[in-house]
């Protein structure tokens, strides 16, 4: 059989780029220096920006849009994540939201045309107390109406899912049951963030790393431009998404925002053979985990108790998680830990996101995803990419608008967000 002379090129241009420190590789997006006035300046280059970026691009036809980052391009939450993807929430306005964003990790990859890793693995939530367990039901008869596919899955069906469980009733917590996802699972999230920005800019949308925004400048109660390390950028819209930094560019903008940062804690073990192909979260003991790729097992915790913007992570608490993991997953006991982090998370009062426009005529917000924002990455784009462009959010958006919290709207999200979030 003959080689394919692409091949062959491949090959050789592989092992040239690798001899040359890859000094002539192309750049899988440009690096443009701002230019003067956008139509849309959109604030944070992580998964929620680029996504909103993307569909402006795409479902509106506005490719005159910059995207600014402070640092590097997906080096915030976005890559600091445990990567779950599921849309089995309690409130119908929630669950359209979030089984939008699911269906569109489906087809991603072929989409951006970029391997996002997308593994429709499921995802189990633990019922490990009677109140949980009654929580959970109530969970499951809500998704059965909103037409989105969950079991209730037993003790014996758990341990079907995922061998590795205890199921001893005699444990400290035992296992009731589980709300069971089977379309739920994980993606890479680097990769989402680089396809994103492949396919905007290849659009002809502007991604300014190391591009800091220091203030935004109005007029007459509507936004005129942005300041930032690289001059000033005039925009017609400003579009703000940057996570749990939310509060600080909109106190530059002059306006304030019911939600809080705190930072969530996880860590990754030492890689071993594979030994749990689905994701388990567990409210109860406040954990959660999968298994990487790489062998890694990927363990979560819940946020910390105060106010803060540290992404170091703190011992005490990756030690709780793990103390309370070790019953519920007896096969970790012994690993040791590789790395652990923590990214900083906006959280609202009632645990639900803002995708809404703001005081401030032509400034945009999207915010308060809590720890749940990858999951929510291209819904969240498709929905606040509509918003911007039309001025009013779309049907699936609206209910998440800033006056909610005013007119006493709340879309409570307390329980069936699970494990903080």
């Amino acid at each position: 059989m003959k080689a394919n002379p692409k091949s062959r090129y491949s090959i050789f241009s592989l092992a040239r780029n690798a001899l040359t420190g890859h000094q002539n590789w192309e750049r899988a997006w440009r690096s443009p220096e701002p230019k003067p006035e956008y139509d849309v300046v959109i604030v944070g280059a992580g998964g929620h920006g680029l996504a909103t970026a993307y569909y402006l691009a795409k479902n509106h036809g506005i490719t005159n849009v910059a995207v600014v980052e402070k640092g590097w391009l997906g080096g915030g939450n976005t890559g600091r994540n445990t990567t779950i993807i599921r849309s089995n929430y309690l409130q119908e306005s929630s669950a359209a939201l979030f089984e939008l964003s699911r269906s569109l990790y489906e087809t991603m990859s072929q989409e951006v045309n970029y391997n996002i890793m997308f593994s429709p693995r499921g995802v189990l939530m633990l019922a490990q107390t009677e109140h949980e367990k009654r929580a959970w039901q109530r969970t499951f008869h809500a998704n059965r109406v909103a037409g989105i596919y969950t079991e209730w899955a037993t003790p014996e069906r758990v341990k079907e899912v995922c061998p590795i469980i205890n199921i001893d009733q005699n444990a400290r917590y035992p296992v009731l049951g589980g709300l069971w996802q089977p379309r739920g699972g994980t993606a890479r999230h680097d990769a989402v963030a680089w396809g994103y920005a492949r396919a905007a800019d290849e659009m002809g949308v502007d991604i300014i790393q190391n591009c800091e925004v220091l203030g935004v400048d109005t007029a007459g109660g509507a936004v005129q431009s942005v300041q930032t390390t690289k001059g000033e950028i005039r925009c017609k819209k400003l579009a703000i998404v940057v996570s749990g930094n939310s509060t600080r560019v909109a106190d530059m903008a002059g306006f304030r925002l019911p939600i809080e940062s705190v930072a969530l804690q996880a860590l990754v073990s030492e890689p071993i053979k594979p030994c749990m192909d689905i994701v388990v979260m567990a409210n109860t003991v406040h954990g959660y985990m999968s298994q990487s790729d790489k062998g890694e097992m990927v363990i979560g915790g819940g946020t910390d108790g105060f106010n803060n913007y540290n992404q170091r992570g703190s011992f005490h608490h990756i030690e709780e998680t793990v103390t309370a993991l070790v019953e519920t997953f007896p096969i970790i006991s012994r690993l040791r830990m590789l790395r652990q982090w923590g990214g900083i998370v906006d959280i609202t009062g009632d645990r639900s996101p803002i995708i809404s426009k703001t005081p401030v005529e032509n400034v945009f917000i999207n915010c308060g995803w809590g720890t749940g924002g990858f999951k929510a990455t291209p819904g969240s784009g498709h929905c606040f990419a509509a918003t911007v462009a039309k001025g009013e959010p779309d049907e699936i958006a609206a209910p998440f608008s800033l006056d909610r919290f005013t007119e006493g709207r709340m879309i409570d999200e307390s329980v069936a967000a699970a494990v903080a979030h």
